[in-house]
This record gives structure tokens, C-alpha cells and sequence, in this order.
């Protein structure tokens, strides 16, 4: 597989680092690589807006105009699958980088084996995000139906079924502790009744949990640092 990857930032000599680390982790790593540089984030909308689709985007914050939470804000409406690493030298925006699902947020001068580490991760995801849940479905007229699991929100059981909530929603007469099998290291169980997607997450709060879509769902008592643990875990 070829990864397409960029790197995004309006200072030369930092855009020079970073691009031959990729290149190293790259060789390392046995992995194809197609790497391109841009100083701005203008620069990259108007290079790549008919290009493939980006793997990964190494991505500084405080650049020009229009800054890098910005445009990865712009980018995430049109690719879910972009792996975001930002790379900057300030603190202050760690939580925006939760609002675009970064999957890691780095301080200048980035380390080697830091930078490695995380593009080895984003590999992994991206390898990850083809596979499928296999459901039978009333929606489907009881045909067979492969479910990206990127695309799945959370799964709800109510009584004899599963409620799978995706782009649509999908009713399975299977237990919930069943699916769980199926799933996969993104998905956390908080109860009896609710399995959610970390990548999904957007707040979480002693009683409840909200995701990204903006549903609030509720958080039973003990669960709270567990799924915290298991968010950072995560990314």
C-alpha cells in the first residue's frame, strides 16, 4: 500500500526535519510512501483539493491566515479517515486537536522515536479501518450486511435486540455480548446496555458521555475513568 502523506507547515527548516523523519520511518519501515510539503494551509487547499485522498497529515498550528485547526477542521468534514498528527511548539491547543480527532499532538523539536512510534500508529489504524461487522438486519430484509466498523457509532441493546447506530441505524436479534467479539481495541463497553466508539467521543462528564453527532448518552457510576483511560489509551 502506498501512503499519502503531507506535511504542512510555514517553517522551512521544521518542514525539512519532518519530512526526512517520514522518510526514515518510511525506510524502517518497510512501507511506500508518496510525501509532499506545504507552507501554508492555503497552499495545501489549493494543491490538493482534486489530489487522492490523504493517509496521514503532519499538520503546525500557528501558520498565516488561516491556521492549522482550521484547516484540519475542513479536512475532517471530508475524510473521517485522515490520520492528524499535529506538530507545533505551543500547549494551548490540545484540545482542539480532540475536536478534529487527532490522533496525537507533538511539541517541537518532534524525537525520532516519538514521530515513529506515532506514524507507525496511524499505519495501524488506517490498516484497521477496513474491517466490517457481518449482520443480519431487518432493514436489509434479513440479508447479509458488512457494517464498516468506522462507521459505527455506538451499539444500544434494548431487551432481545441490538440497535447498531451508523450513517442509519441497524436492528440485529443478536446479544450485545455477542457483537462485542467482533469488534475491535476502538470500541469500549460501559455497561450492560451501550458499546461505544472512542473515535467517536466528544466530551465526557461524571453522568454522561457525548459524542460527536452531539447524542448524549449516560455514563453509570465507576465508568468514568475507565473511559478516559481507555480514550487516551486510544489516540
Amino acid at each position: 500500500m502506498l501512503y499519502q502523506i503531507a506535511i504542512c507547515d510555514d517553517n522551512p527548516a521544521d518542514a525539512a526535519y519532518l519530512t526526512g523523519l517520514v522518510e526514515e520511518w518510511a525506510a524502517a519501515s518497510h512501507v511506500a510512501v508518496s510525501l509532499e510539503a506545504f507552507p501554508s494551509a492555503e497552499a495545501f487547499l489549493f494543491r490538493c483539493g482534486d489530489a487522492p485522498p490523504l493517509d496521514m497529515l503532519l499538520l503546525d498550528i500557528e501558520m498565516g491566515e488561516m491556521d492549522g485547526v482550521a484547516l484540519a477542521k475542513t479536512l475532517r468534514q471530508k475524510n473521517d479517515l485522515l490520520q492528524i498528527i499535529f506538530v507545533t511548539g505551543f500547549a494551548d491547543y490540545i484540545a482542539d486537536g480532540y475536536d478534529v480527532s487527532a490522533l496525537h499532538y507533538l511539541l517541537k523539536p518532534a524525537s525520532q522515536e516519538k514521530l515513529f512510534e506515532v506514524l507507525s500508529r496511524a499505519k495501524d489504524r488506517l490498516q484497521r479501518a477496513d474491517r466490517f461487522l457481518a449482520i443480519l438486519t431487518a432493514e436489509n430484509g434479513g440479508n447479509l450486511c458488512r457494517l464498516p466498523l468506522r462507521e459505527i457509532r455506538f451499539l444500544e441493546a434494548q431487551q432481545n435486540y441490538v440497535i447498531i447506530h451508523a450513517e442509519k441505524d441497524y436492528t440485529v436479534r443478536r446479544p450485545l455480548s455477542e457483537l462485542e467479539k467482533e469488534l475491535d481495541e476502538r470500541f469500549f463497553r460501559t455497561g450492560r446496555s451501550f458499546i461505544l466508539n472512542l473515535a467517536a467521543v466528544r466530551q465526557v462528564g461524571r453522568r454522561d458521555v457525548t459524542l460527536s453527532d452531539g447524542t448524549s448518552l449516560p455514563l453509570p457510576r465507576g465508568m468514568y475513568e475507565p473511559l478516559n483511560r481507555a480514550i487516551i489509551n486510544y489516540h
